[in-house]
C-alpha cells in the first residue's frame, strides 16, 4: 500500500516489516533509551490506524517514567533523579497509573504523522490523513470514567516511524502549521487545557500559572488568556519576555515570595505544574474561594499543607489527569480557527533522544523539545 507521507510533496513509499525507533528498556538513566532499526512495524487491529509519524515532543511525563519518578518511594523533584534515575524507585508502582510498566516499550504520547494503513472497521479513505493522536486514550478502557492510557506509557508511542492508535481518537487536522508544530500540542495543551476546563476559568478572573516558560506552562498562557483571564506567570528571569509574548499581563520570577509579590488573596484561580517549597504560598495568594488546579509536581510532590488554609478559605482542589473527550476536541479547533500557536524551542533527530532529554532537564530552553522522525 503506497501513501503520501507529508502534507508537504514528497515521494510515496511502502510499508516496510521494520523500523526506526526508541525503545524504553527498564527505569533509570539515559542507558535505558536504546535507538534501534530493527523494530516491527506494529500490525493494526478492528478501530485502530497506522500512522507514518513525522514528529514526537519531548514532555515530563516522558522522563518521570524513565526515572520511576511516579513511585510514591519517591519524594524528589524530576530533577533530581532525571539524569542517572533513582535507587529508591520501585518497579511496581513506577508508572502514572501505579502500576508496573512493560518493557521493552515504546514511548512518546505527541504524534503527528499520516496515516498510512486502517484496521477493520475503519473507513479506508481516511488512509492520507495528517493527524494529531489524543494522548490519554480511551478506547482501551471502553470509554469508562476516570480511565485512561497514556499513549508511548500503557501502550507503545510516537518514538518510532510508526504508530497504531484507536481511529476515533486520532483526529484529522486543517492547519498550515508544519508537522513539528503540531507535534508540540497534544500533551501540553491538553493538560494545560484540562485544568483550565476543570477550574472553571471564565473571562476577568486572576490566574496565576507556575513554570511558565515550559511546555504545559506555556500553553496554559495562551489558553487562559483565549478564556479572557488576566494572567501572572511564574518563570525564570532569562524567560520573561518570551513569557510576556505569549500573552502574560505579569511575569514574577521564580524563586519570589509569592505574598510579597502580589498580595493574599489576590489570585482566583492557580494553575500549577511545579508544588514544591512554594505550595504553601500559591494557597496564601488565592482568594476566598478561590480554586488550586494541579497536573504536575516538578518541584517536589511532597508539600506541607495546613488544612486550615483549605477550609477556612472554602477553597477547591484539582487533581487534573482524566479529560473529557471535549477537551482534545476543543483543541483542534482552536488549531484549526488560529486561536493559539505553538511554541516551539528546538528540534532534534530521533535518534538525538538523550540530548533533548538532557536540554529538557537544564529547563534553559523555552518552548517545546521536538524529535523528527527518520524519513
Amino acid at each position: 500500500m503506497n501513501i503520501e507521507d507529508s502534507h508537504r510533496s514528497a515521494p510515496l513509499h511502502p510499508i516496510p516489516p521494520t523500523m526506526s525507533g526508541v525503545v524504553l528498556v527498564g527505569h533509570g538513566g539515559f542507558e535505558n533509551l536504546e535507538f534501534r532499526t530493527d523494530l516491527p512495524v506494529p500490525k493494526v487491529g478492528a478501530g485502530e490506524v497506522l500512522i507514518r509519524v513525522a514528529a514526537a515532543a519531548i514532555n515530563n511525563t516522558d522522563i518521570n517514567t524513565r526515572i520511576g519518578w511516579y513511585s510514591k518511594a519517591i519524594r524528589e523533584g524530576t530533577s533530581e533523579g532525571g539524569l542517572t534515575g533513582f535507587a529508591a524507585t520501585e518497579d511496581d508502582d513506577a508508572s502514572w497509573t501505579g502500576q508496573a510498566l512493560k518493557f521493552p516499550r515504546i514511548q512518546g504520547a505527541d504524534c503527528c504523522g499520516h496515516i498510512v494503513a486502517v484496521g477493520d472497521g475503519v473507513d479506508p479513505t481516511r488512509i492520507g490523513e495528517r493527524v494529531v493522536v489524543r494522548n490519554l486514550l480511551r478506547t482501551y478502557v471502553d470509554y469508562r470514567p476516570w480511565e485512561c492510557w497514556t499513549f508511548g506509557s500503557e501502550c507503545d508511542g510516537a518514538f518510532a516511524q510508526y504508530a497504531k492508535a484507536p481511529a476515533r481518537e486520532t483526529f484529522n487536522i486543517t492547519s498550515d502549521w508544519s508537522d513539528v508544530e503540531l507535534a508540540s500540542i497534544p500533551c501540553a495543551y491538553s493538560t494545560a487545557e484540562g485544568m483550565l476546563h476543570r477550574a472553571g476559568v471564565k473571562s476577568g478572573e486572576t490566574v496565576l500559572i507556575t513554570g511558565a516558560s515550559g511546555g504545559v506552562g506555556s500553553a496554559a498562557v495562551q489558553l487562559a488568556k483565549r478564556r479572557g483571564a488576566t494572567v501572572t506567570a511564574l518563570a525564570g528571569q532569562s524567560k520573561a519576555d518570551q513569557v510576556r509574548r505569549l500573552g502574560a499581563d505579569r511575569v514574577i520570577f521564580r524563586g519570589n515570595d509569592l505574598v510579597d509579590a502580589l498580595g493574599k488573596d489576590s489570585i482566583d484561580v492557580v494553575i500549577d505544574v511545579a508544588a514544591g517549597p512554594q505550595f504553601s504560598q500559591l494557597l496564601d495568594v488565592l482568594k476566598r474561594g478561590g480554586r488550586y488546579a494541579v497536573a504536575g509536581a516538578i518541584a517536589g510532590p511532597i508539600v506541607e499543607l495546613d488544612v486550615r488554609t483549605l477550609y477556612l478559605k472554602d477553597l477547591s482542589f484539582f487533581g487534573c489527569t482524566f479529560q473529557d473527550d471535549v477537551i482534545f476536541e476543543n483543541l483542534v479547533s482552536y488549531i484549526e480557527r488560529g486561536e493559539i500557536r505553538p511554541h516551539v524551542g528546538k528540534t532534534y533527530p530521533l535518534e538525538n533522544i538523550v540530548e533533548a532529554q538532557k536540554d529538557f532537564l537544564s529547563k534553559e530552553i523555552s518552548g517545546k523539545l521536538v524529535l523528527i522522525t527518520p524519513k
